[in-house]
């Protein structure tokens, strides 16, 4: 009982309690961009996202329990459209991207792909097909972009 109010705890504070917690929602935004990619959350994909977490996570176990619980928190908002939809949710990610360069090392397109075993419906993998590679080429502007100031000179 005390670990399962602790991590209540945490999930609600999770901006205050969490170091790097920008990180972590940043994380949660890409997988949660792939895993909504259908509208629906297999069980496949939540055991995949379990050990996606852990793997991203190797020695903090409750870290990847929230990086699972923030996933499927953004999941929920999406379904239900409760203040977010899947396309405010791209758009979120490529601003992030843009304005965070270090974020874009937290975007694993391999680990992204394996999402697509889970998937039985051909339309469904060619969507997230092509939510993986707009996270690629999102990857790949912004990788080894040279930091400019607003005239486009290097700094």
């Amino acid at each position: 009982m005390y670990k399962k109010l602790k991590k209540t705890i945490k999930k609600f504070f999770r901006e205050f309690l969490l170091y790097h917690n920008s990180s972590l929602e940043y994380r949660a935004k890409v997988l949660t961009l792939v895993i909504a990619s259908n509208n629906r959350m297999s069980k496949c994909e939540e055991e995949l996202l379990g050990e996606i977490a852990c793997c991203i996570y190797d020695n903090d176990e409750e870290r990847a329990d929230i990086l699972v619980d923030t996933v499927k928190e953004y999941f929920k908002k999406i379904v239900t459209n409760n203040g977010l939809d899947f396309e405010h949710l791209l758009y979120n990610v490529e601003n992030e991207t843009r304005e965070v360069r270090r974020f874009v090392s937290k975007i694993n397109i391999e680990m992204l792909k394996k999402f697509h075993i889970c998937l039985e419906d051909e339309d469904d993998r060619i969507y997230q097909e092509r939510v993986v590679a707009f996270l690629a080429d999102l990857k790949e502007r912004y990788v080894n972009r040279e930091e400019t100031d607003e005239k486009g000179y290097k700094c």
